[in-house]
């Protein structure tokens, strides 16, 4: 059974009814409501064969249709249209990025995130910048007493890492500038991945005389970065789950809670594949998320993207509003960030 444009009519109208209110659209709201110049035995009709073709569901306890996953997806792909974000509602989230500017790069993302969930009445989750995704700006080798060195790694992102190597002969001061020098040289600008097995052959070229040293170091160091490779996750908004009706059950509020604690599902669920990645429902393919909708979209620094953000709540969501929101906040964020890497 093909859907037509009647049917995609009626459909969009139970959506754009169910989003506003969270009640089962009935046949006679439709034909109070819309003027779609058809009567509510005819509608009816319609909303029965879009329960057959699995755009809509009807609740057990009610004789109204609301929208299935299908359903939201032919809507969000081919009927909706972003929402036009108010000349205010610009100039708050360009307003709230600029004073944040000034921070530092977690800082940044941490007051994005509180924006978007107070923009959405959503939960906001940044995956923050990992070692992986980061580029190294300096290393610093510092004696700390006779067998003891401590490495500082700074990156771009502003994720900073001390790591401890014992040394069985601690090097001179001038010894230590040599190996810093060197260090720097050949690893600033470079992320994990890059730092392969030509880049250690060449370091060690240039310490030669330091062998029992490089051979102390640089595998320590190598394993240290590997080690952080995870990100961390900022949430923000976790309460507005109790402004919408789906979660007046304590058990839907329960799963929903636990899903947003493991932080290895939240991450795969942030994974976008897009410029602004939405799944919906069943789309989600771990089994606590599919009854949620997570809109997700990465952010850059200096142009190469190094985090992922999400969005997540019911399926039941201002689509269209909540689109235009995440996307204004991406600009603006990435503008921070890029004049971040520039200054």
């Amino acid at each position: 059974m093909a859907i037509d444009d009647r049917k995609i009519r009626i459909l969009q109208a139970i959506i754009n009814d169910y989003i506003v209110t969270g009640e089962p659209v009935g046949s006679r709201t439709i034909a109070k409501k819309y003027d779609l110049g058809i009567g509510s035995a005819t509608i009816r009709n319609e909303m029965a064969d879009l329960e057959e073709m699995g755009y809509l569901e009807q609740p057990h306890t009610s004789a109204g249709r609301i929208p299935s996953s299908k359903g939201y997806r032919l809507y969000v792909d081919q009927l909706m249209q972003r929402e036009q974000l108010t000349r205010e509602e610009e100039l708050r989230i360009k307003e709230y990025i600029i004073n944040s500017a000034m921070y530092e790069v977690d800082k940044v993302l941490k007051e994005a995130c509180v924006l978007l969930s107070e923009l959405t009445n959503l939960t906001c989750i940044v995956e923050t910048p990992s070692m992986k995704r980061s580029r190294i700006v300096s290393m610093q080798l510092i004696g700390i007493d006779k067998s003891n060195i401590v490495a500082i790694i700074v990156t771009d992102s502003g994720v900073i890492k001390n790591h401890r190597i014992r040394v069985s002969h601690m090097p001179m001061e001038s010894e230590l500038d040599r190996i810093n020098e060197v260090l720097n040289i050949k690893l600033k600008n470079l992320t994990i991945d890059a730092i392969n097995l030509q880049v250690i052959n060449e370091i060690k070229e240039e310490l030669k005389g330091f062998d029992d040293l490089f051979n102390a170091i640089l595998p320590a160091l190598y394993k240290s970065l590997n080690e952080s490779t995870k990100s961390d996750l900022l949430v923000e908004g976790t309460t507005n789950l109790f402004n919408y009706a789906e979660y007046n059950d304590i058990e839907k509020v329960k799963d929903m809670l636990q899903l947003i604690s493991n932080k290895d599902c939240v991450i795969e669920l942030l994974e976008p594949s897009g410029d602004i990645t939405i799944k919906i429902g069943d789309e989600n393919y771990i089994p606590e998320a599919k009854d949620c909708s997570v809109i997700t979209a990465e952010y850059c620094l200096g142009g190469r993207p190094i985090g992922n953000i999400g969005l997540i709540g019911p399926q039941r969501i201002n689509y269209s509003k909540v689109i235009s929101i995440m996307a204004q906040v991406i600009k603006e964020l990435n503008k921070s960030l890029r004049n971040q890497s520039l200054e």
